[in-house]
């Protein structure tokens, strides 16, 4: 038996979200739905950038209990989902605590929560002004009134890039 990773996903990888078909891509991988969940402890969600990303940012204790949802992965799909994460370099896959709140046919578990450690995409290195943002409890990229909608990848400008800092280097992210 093939071991599994188990990863949240809290933006456009959820399933009606617009990198949701790179999950179900079988040549990226294999990945099974657990369940719907929110995370134990509050983290910001915050939308940033000109293309209106989703990030979670390392700050834990501040923000909300962010929904999203868990899925098990495969060595090749956890490989697929670094590179399109841009980790190391823009998140960094780190486990935290999850609370699965349905299973996977997404019936209600109720009393019988389960939590489980999984891999999450967090933003480490941050511009201070992204802490100040408006948090959410449930990423849409439709948007919401504070915020417009996510931009997919195909249409933004190549040539411009996302800059982020690490340290006090500036690195571009296309």
């Amino acid at each position: 038996m093939m071991s599994m990773i188990r990863v949240f996903v809290y933006g456009t990888l959820k399933r009606g979200e617009p990198n949701y078909h790179y999950m179900v891509d079988a040549a990226n991988g294999v990945a099974r739905f657990v369940g719907k969940a929110r995370t134990v402890d509050c983290w910001p969600l915050v939308v940033a950038s000109k293309y209106n990303i989703p990030f979670l940012l390392d700050l834990r204790g501040q923000g909300e209990r962010v929904e999203g949802e868990i899925y098990d992965v495969d060595q090749k799909m956890g490989d697929f989902l670094d590179d399109f994460e841009s980790h190391p370099k823009l998140y960094q896959n780190t486990k935290i605590a999850i609370e699965q709140l349905t299973n996977e046919e997404d019936h209600d578990l109720g009393d019988g929560k389960v939590t489980h450690q999984c891999s999450a995409y967090l933003l480490k290195n941050f511009k201070p002004h992204m802490a100040e943002l408006p948090c959410l409890s449930n990423y849409s990229s439709q948007g919401v009134p504070e915020v417009n909608a996510y931009m997919e990848r195909y249409l933004r400008d190549p040539q411009e890039g996302i800059d982020f800092v690490v340290g006090e280097v500036r690195y571009r992210e296309n």
